[in-house]
């Protein structure tokens, strides 16, 4: 997607700042920071900080299974400048006004027989799992669209302290939740479902 310019004279503001979503690829699962504008959403290359095993794993599950990383906040990005940020080629900058359509889903993993232990633990605990993700459809050129697929995965420091009086089933649907109204708020409701 090529950045367009914001045209006029008032400054770009940063609304909301979303942790983590992981964008599945062929290769390999990449993990983003969301940090949502009011004319742009960029998704912002975070360090590799787990295999794609782990990954894979938090994304089927919803979790974070490493609990080690420390999340940036928004105001450690409101230093850096917003050049800077759609200037680097690891980061997607997806314009407002190019998004077509943008729809939150909900599935719930699919288990191979290696996971039987996990599936057990799942069904103890009587909650169930399911995943949330978005699909946003962006206009790539004058005739083309593109769809993005980014996977609502909350870090541990974010799921955590929530664990204590909240089900996981609530603090998944919690974190999409919160995306979602951070979408309401910059993009028109003809083009949002959930």
């Amino acid at each position: 997607m090529l950045e367009k310019p914001v045209s006029g004279s008032i400054p770009e503001k940063r609304l909301a700042l979303i942790h983590r979503v992981i964008l599945p690829d062929k290769e390999y699962l990449k993990e983003y920071a969301l940090l949502v504008t009011d004319s742009r959403s960029i998704f912002i290359r975070l360090e590799k900080t787990r295999s794609s095993y782990w990954l894979r794993g938090e994304m089927k599950f919803g979790t974070a299974l490493v609990t080690d990383v420390i999340p940036k906040t928004l105001e450690d990005y409101e230093r850096i400048g917003l050049e800077s940020l759609t200037g680097d080629n690891t980061n997607l900058t997806v314009p407002h006004e190019d998004v077509t359509s943008l729809a939150l889903k909900k599935e719930e993993p699919q288990f191979r027989a290696r996971e039987f232990f996990v599936w057990l633990t799942m069904r103890r605990q009587g909650h169930r799992f399911q995943v949330y993700h978005f699909e946003m459809n962006c206009l790539q050129s004058s005739n083309s669209e593109t769809v993005i697929k980014f996977y609502m995965v909350p870090l541990g420091a974010y799921f955590k302290p929530r664990r204590q009086t909240q089900t996981r089933e609530m603090i998944l649907q919690e974190y999409a939740t919160v995306a979602l109204e951070i979408f309401q708020k910059v993009l028109p409701a003809r083009i949002i479902s959930s």
